[in-house]
């Protein structure tokens, strides 16, 4: 398990490539690695390649639909494994999610944080970490809040005991419609303007594989990577 099946690197050689490549981009923007959270994205992967990350010391996993997550955190119950949810969640789904979620990155509407005030937690004294997402382009339909309601979802976060206001996070844009550091310092912005009314609130969910050390350099401190560590998503069939 865990080899790939082209003799390529193994997902542990793989996972340490990333782990290498956050050390370096983290001293070169002045800042310690272990400040850092790794968030391995697994969507479309099997639980089995899960439980392999765990024996390898990955602890926070990332999922972007809300049944796969909903599925492998069941599953794999018995790691104790911090579960990140990091894609768009229908409001509908949203107590369902609150029952194994650690993490939400995708608050980006009122209405979803009206929807968990209402969760049932797992642990009561252990809110969900909430994450507003902010759209860093002009196309509503990449996902994320408008810059100018940002403040106003946050106070909503901040206003409901089942969440902890954790910070922002954003996806970049396409390269072609702008440079990833440019993208990053504009959330960095954006995530001073929620720690004004948290100063606890300093997350930064931002970085994926092809862009983590921009963010790094921004302020980032929560990664988001997947495909330089999982591989390819496997071939149905």
């Amino acid at each position: 398990m865990g080899e790939s099946g082209s003799g390529g690197p193994g997902l542990g050689e793989r996972l340490e490539r990333v782990r290498l490549g956050i050390a370096d981009a983290a001293r070169a923007a002045g800042r310690d690695a272990d400040e850092l959270t790794l968030i391995v994205v697994t969507k479309f992967h099997p639980a089995s390649l899960v439980r392999e990350l765990a024996a390898l010391g990955v602890a926070d996993v990332g999922e972007n639909r809300h049944q796969e997550a909903q599925t492998k955190a069941a599953e794999l119950e018995d790691l104790g494994l911090r579960w990140h949810f990091i894609g768009q969640l229908q409001t509908k789904k949203a107590r369902q999610a609150a029952r194994y979620a650690h993490a939400i990155h995708s608050i980006d509407r009122e209405r979803l944080v009206l929807a968990l005030a209402g969760a049932e937690l797992p642990d009561p004294a252990r809110p969900i970490e909430a994450f507003v997402q902010v759209n860093l382009t002009d196309d509503p339909g990449r996902g994320g809040a408008a810059p100018e309601e940002i403040e106003r979802i946050a106070e909503r976060v901040l206003e409901t005991p089942t969440l902890r206001l954790r910070g922002v996070m954003a996806v970049a844009p396409l390269p072609e419609e702008e440079e990833a550091a440019s993208a990053f310092a504009r959330l960095r912005g954006y995530s001073e303007r929620v720690r004004a009314l948290d100063p606890l609130a300093s997350g930064i969910s931002a970085g994926m594989t092809h862009d983590y050390p921009e963010a790094i350099a921004a302020g980032a401190t929560h990664l988001r990577i997947g495909s330089a560590i999982t591989g390819n998503r496997p071939v149905a069939g």
